[in-house]
């Protein structure tokens, strides 16, 4: 077997299974899960229609660069979402199957372990998708974390020394921020672009929550942020999704746009990887990128969520609404977040995430200690109710 396995860790859903272990949750109350994003929202029927009007086209083997509609249809929206920005639907659009599978096959496509006898450095956020981690390491690469500290809960660069800086390959961005929600600004491009200037490395963008935001403030993307501080796409690449801008995780559709030779380099990888979409998901996935009503709609309901689940819960937490995302990001205020997550399943069998593992342990501590991530996808009446369960549990333990 690989060797490089036995350096993986339990993903984070593994873990909070294996610390509720004996843990009952009440009976006869229906548990709510809030601990997993996952959309439950309905699919739109936009999408379930052209699926089902194309399934005759599964005897068909598709192609791993996508049919030039769904390039187009990428492109045109990205131009309509991004101010105009333009982007070459032949050469800089590549369509994957979501943007975890593309996440974990670009970085093994650009690091390269014997370019001088020393591990290629990746930097990614702390907390974070653990996928960035797993893919460095089976990729023969050395992970380091940047926290991101309260309460602006960005990346802080100034954490990571220079001979890190040195040998890093692949800067990992997160906006909007899982689990936290925050949006990284025009300022903050700035600065990690100047990095990327100094240190020669790639940008790869997760932006797969970039459509749930709230009030109009539509969150900058990488490729617009570089557009507007005139620079050009090189080194950059941005990885977004359907799942959560139109609610069909199980179609597993996405799409990477960005430096041209960097996604010739990844088509090549994935044209041996086997990672071609079949043609029914592709029809499918030209018309959610070409529909919008859908996805307004999908930010109201979450937008009725927060409305209604804040105020509730700042009766007894310091919180406030995400700039991004279907996540709250919950201070414990005695700061045990394992200990308040077995709290709320053994006495309202309601499911939460410490965010303890959803970070790994660096000189200055774990910065997902002392939080939980809710997952705001639960119908508004359940996470309402959820929110009204977890004020009242809290106020008995400090009564």
């Amino acid at each position: 077997m690989n060797s490089l396995l036995e350096q993986l860790q339990p993903y984070p859903f593994a873990r909070l299974r294996e610390a509720m272990q004996g843990l009952d949750a009440p009976e006869g109350i229906t548990p709510v899960p809030l601990h997993i994003g996952e959309p439950k929202h309905a699919t739109p029927k936009v999408v379930t229609e052209a699926l089902a009007s194309s399934l005759a086209e599964l005897s068909a083997y598709p192609l791993t660069a996508g049919l030039p509609e769904l390039r187009q249809a990428c492109a045109d929206w990205i131009c309509r979402r991004y101010d105009g920005l333009k982007i070459c639907p032949n050469t800089e659009i590549l369509p994957v199957l979501g943007s975890r599978e593309a996440l974990f096959s670009f970085i093994q496509t650009v690091l390269d372990p014997v370019t001088d006898g020393s591990k290629p450095v990746v930097i990614s956020p702390n907390p974070f998708y653990q996928i960035y981690e797993g893919a460095t390491l089976l990729g023969g690469g050395e992970i380091h974390f940047a926290n991101c500290p309260a309460p602006a809960f960005n990346p802080d660069w100034r954490s990571i020394s220079e001979d890190i800086w040195k040998r890093t390959k692949i800067v990992i961005l997160c906006s909007p921020n899982n689990p936290s929600g925050s949006v990284l600004k025009r300022e903050d491009w700035q600065e990690i672009f100047a990095l990327q200037d100094r240190y020669g490395f790639v940008i790869a963008s997760d932006e797969c929550y970039s459509e749930i935001y709230f009030d109009g403030n539509k969150p900058i993307g990488c490729l617009q942020a570089a557009a507007e501080l005139g620079r050009s796409n090189k080194g950059l690449v941005m990885f977004t999704s359907l799942s959560k801008r139109s609610n069909v995780p199980g179609l597993r559709s996405g799409f990477v746009a960005g430096d041209a030779e960097l996604l010739k380099n990844f088509l090549l990888y994935r044209t041996y990887h086997g990672s071609a979409m079949s043609i029914p998901v592709q029809r499918a996935s030209i018309a959610a990128w070409n529909d919008e009503p859908h996805v307004i709609e999908n930010r109201h309901l979450y937008q009725e969520k927060f409305d209604k689940v804040i105020p509730i819960l700042r009766q007894k937490f310091d919180v406030k609404t995400p700039d991004a995302s279907f996540y709250i990001w919950l201070k414990i205020p005695d700061g045990d977040d394992l200990a308040f997550a077995k709290k709320l399943w053994q006495q309202a069998a309601i499911q939460v995430l410490p965010g303890r593992f959803l970070a790994r342990m660096t000189a200055s501590g774990n910065p997902g200690e002392g939080y939980v991530r809710i997952a705001l996808v639960a119908d508004v009446e359940s996470c309402v109710k959820a929110a009204e369960t977890i004020v009242s549990l809290y106020s008995d333990t400090t009564a």
